[in-house]
């Protein structure tokens, strides 16, 4: 396989793929056996000369005499990465006899994509899912949106898909991956209703609506595959005797029988966090970052990466960073084009919020999270919990501030130092009630000081940035978890208890849909091999 990279200033048809490289090598299209786009992006560095840049992985005869004679100088032989399936064995075998099938606690990504593979290898998993199915955790979000009256079990962080079902559905990461297993998990994502596109795009993304099927369709292939998923039951502790998992408890007394128990919780189950810690599963603090929302114009956003042309290309996106004088990081995280801010609250008395958008990505506004790096050095004492304790101390101030509103204030008050008193010069684009606040009375220094020497940086880059037309909507919390379940690099069990697969983001091994995804996959994939190596299943 031979992959070219060029560049266009027309976006190319995947239809006409293989004839527009056939010309553009200046050869037959019959001399390609195959052309398939790998990457696509936009090059807008300059603005009034705006390409998309292609890769293309061509199938050709006599690879080294072709790669001679190639007439595009960004070529070279590649060899594609396929995934190999430790399950596949198991799959083809269709045994049904087990001793206990594995339990999952949690139906977002990790969880999903664990749950899924598994019951393609004939394992038939249980899913303990603490919040709704889909349909009805959308009646649950839209109800809390328009009334502020939230379900502590259903709302935007828990329930079928977990919190990316409300986002934006980015699949974008920063992982390196040399076993195929991102590709792998985009491949079951478009099985089940994403757009091919993913497979190619820059920054490939979802949408929250289109996300809502493809996890009701997951969802029912694992049913129908032997799997059981149960929804509004929360994982509430386990059994264990000499050094294993024995047992799932949910609800407080069910027991369920198990030797393999995956805990994808996400990063918002804060009541499974110290349940863990206190049945003595280990677990050490790390770095994370809190901020807020940044919401602007999507014409501003789309005008400064594109020029006057904006309108000829999809809404822009952004990534900043910054670092201040004294080595802190600031940055732009989880960028939302066309998207709206929403109260992204699980907690009774406490507020966070988030950005969404629809697959369109055409809502009026774009926001992102601009968050501040926060230390281990930053939290006080040797609490393994300390994190969780500052992120939850900082969403009630933010309820506090405005009873349950979303606090919000302009960026050029913010700067100045003068107090938000209403939203009349232009009104949050926001999901759940928006209300102006004085933000230094819901941030501590820690973070509203980076802000301030960021803030007027990133404006610099992107002209408004911190202008007029900036809105800043506090508190963004839910970045990543501030705390990780140590588990043994090998086998990538808890360390100290066999059977127990702490993974995901709430274990602290991923930051996004994609790599919570890829880390279910590894679970899996131990799992599998643990169940073969043990002669667990009856095989030919």
């Amino acid at each position: 396989m031979i992959r070219i990279s060029f560049t266009d200033k027309e976006k190319i048809d995947p239809e006409a793929l293989k004839s527009v490289v056939a010309s553009k090598l200046r050869v037959d299209p019959g001399v390609l056996r195959g052309a398939v786009l790998r990457k696509l992006s936009l090059d807008a560095r300059k603005k009034d000369d705006i390409r998309y840049v292609y890769g293309v992985d061509i199938d050709v005869a006599n690879e080294e005499k072709f790669l001679r004679r190639c007439r595009i100088k960004n070529a070279s032989i590649v060899k594609p990465v396929v995934y190999e399936d430790p399950g596949a064995k198991l799959a083809e075998a269709k045994d049904d006899n087990h001793r206990n099938r594995p339990v999952i606690v949690g139906f977002g990504p990790a969880g999903m994509i664990c749950a899924y593979k598994l019951a393609c290898a004939g394992l038939r998993p249980i899913v303990l899912e603490r919040g709704s199915d889909v349909d009805t955790r959308t009646a649950d979000v839209e109800e809390f949106f328009k009334t502020g009256r939230l379900c502590t079990d259903s709302n935007v962080q828990f329930g079928e898909g977990g919190a990316g079902t409300f986002s934006d559905g980015k699949l974008n990461t920063m992982i390196h991956d040399n076993f195929g297993r991102i590709a792998h998990v985009f491949d079951i994502l478009v099985e089940f209703g994403a757009d091919s596109s993913i497979r190619y795009i820059n920054k490939p993304h979802i949408g929250t609506d289109k996300l809502r099927g493809i996890v009701k369709a997951l969802r029912e292939k694992v049913i129908e595959l032997g799997g059981e998923v149960r929804f509004n039951s929360t994982f509430t502790g386990f059994e264990e005797k000499d050094g294993a998992v024995t047992a799932a408890i949910v609800g407080g007394s069910e027991r369920i029988e198990c030797d393999t128990l995956v805990l994808a919780t996400g990063h918002s189950a804060r009541d499974t966090v110290r349940m863990l810690l206190s049945k003595g599963i280990g677990m050490e603090r790390k770095a994370f970052a809190m901020g807020v929302r940044v919401e602007h114009p999507q014409e501003l956003i789309s005008k400064a990466m594109y020029g006057a042309d904006y309108n000829k290309y999809p809404a822009a996106d952004y990534k900043l960073t910054f670092k201040t004088a004294e080595g802190r990081g600031v940055y732009s995280f989880c960028m939302c084009p066309g998207g709206v801010v929403v109260n992204a609250s699980s907690q009774e008395g406490m507020l966070c919020v988030n950005g969404m958008s629809y697959s369109a990505r055409d809502e009026a506004t774009a926001n992102s999270a601009i968050v501040v790096e926060i230390r281990e050095s930053d939290l006080e004492g040797d609490d393994i919990l300390a994190g969780m304790k500052f992120q939850e101390k900082l969403e009630k101030a933010a309820f506090d501030a405005c009873g349950g509103r979303i606090p919000t204030c302009y960026v050029t008050d913010f700067l100045e130092g003068r107090e938000t008193v209403s939203l009349d010069r232009r009104t949050p684009n926001t999901r759940g009630s928006a209300e102006a606040c004085d933000l230094t009375k819901v941030l501590p220094t820690l973070i509203t000081d980076p802000l301030r020497e960021a803030l007027p940086a990133f404006d610099r880059t992107i002209k408004g940035f911190a202008g007029e037309d900036a809105i800043m909507l506090a508190v963004e919390s839910r970045t990543s978890s501030p705390v990780r379940i140590l588990r043994d690099e090998e086998k990538l069990c808890a360390k100290g208890l066999k059977g127990l697969y702490p993974c995901g983001e709430g274990a602290g091994y991923a930051g996004g849909i994609t790599s919570a995804a890829v880390d279910g996959l590894k679970v899996y994939e131990k799992i599998i091999t643990k169940s073969m190596k043990n002669k667990m299943y009856n095989r030919p």
